[in-house]
């Protein structure tokens, strides 16, 4: 017997706005790298350095099911839960990540990090840079662009065995993880504890300080007033 359900707040407006930035801004990242729009891509890939901090300062910070601390358990729960996972059993109600999906949050975020990371010294083929480029050397300017084209290879990837499992709930466990992601809520057990959402106005200063952090990387972390208004110099030709 099925037990009772009640409607439940369960993901929060910035969670909900962090997942999907994403999912549109990747595929524009990779367009704009591929018809060559440098300055487009680096723009697009200051916007998911933005995203990137705010969704690390709100594991630690903002609703109860988006905290690190909630989420990430030990290989023996991720065990089990896989488990169960590949059972013929319905999916087990969670007031937010299961297991292995609050892992799949870390691997992404670390690969996103890293991919901006690496993007941001990198040097292309016709010599032209990031903000920061200018702080290392040119062999290794190149050999990050390599890395960072090798990056997105990982995260296209890692996309495809995410949409894999989203596709494995939807029509093997018949669990609908994809529409609370749009309005947030959805019906859980009364017994599910639902989680403790946290208001905007803390999503908000995070959202300032991350844009603020971004816009300083941008400017190629300048130390004065001066230097963060001014335009910075073409990084191309540091290596010409």
């Amino acid at each position: 017997m099925q037990p009772p359900l009640r409607r439940t707040r369960l993901w929060d407006l910035p969670i909900r706005l962090v997942h999907w930035s994403l999912v549109a801004l990747l595929p524009a990242m990779w367009w704009t790298a591929e018809n060559d729009n440098l300055s487009l891509h680096m723009t697009l890939g200051y916007a998911v350095l933005a995203i990137v901090a705010f969704r690390i300062i709100w594991g630690f910070v903002g609703s109860s099911n988006a905290r690190f601390s909630q989420f990430l358990k030990g290989p023996g729960a991720v065990a089990g839960y896989l488990r169960g996972f590949f059972s013929g059993g319905p999916a087990k109600a969670h007031a937010g990540h299961n297991p292995a999906g609050g892992w799949s949050v870390i691997i992404l975020l670390s690969l996103l990090a890293g991919q901006v990371g690496v993007g941001l010294f990198a040097l292309n083929e016709d010599n032209v840079g990031s903000p920061l480029t200018s702080l290392v050397d040119y062999e290794t300017a190149r050999s990050l662009a390599e890395i960072h084209e090798l990056g997105f290879n990982l995260i296209l990837a890692f996309v495809v065995i995410h949409l894999a499992a989203v596709l494995y709930y939807s029509l093997i466990k018949k669990d609908r993880i994809v529409p609370p992601m749009v309005t947030g809520s959805r019906d859980l057990p009364e017994d599910v504890e639902a989680p403790r959402i946290a208001p905007l106005w803390k999503a908000a200063v995070v959202m300032v300080i991350t844009a603020a952090f971004a816009y300083w990387i941008a400017k190629g972390m300048p130390t004065s007033l001066e230097q963060l208004t001014q335009p910075p110099p073409p990084s191309a030709e540091d290596y010409m």
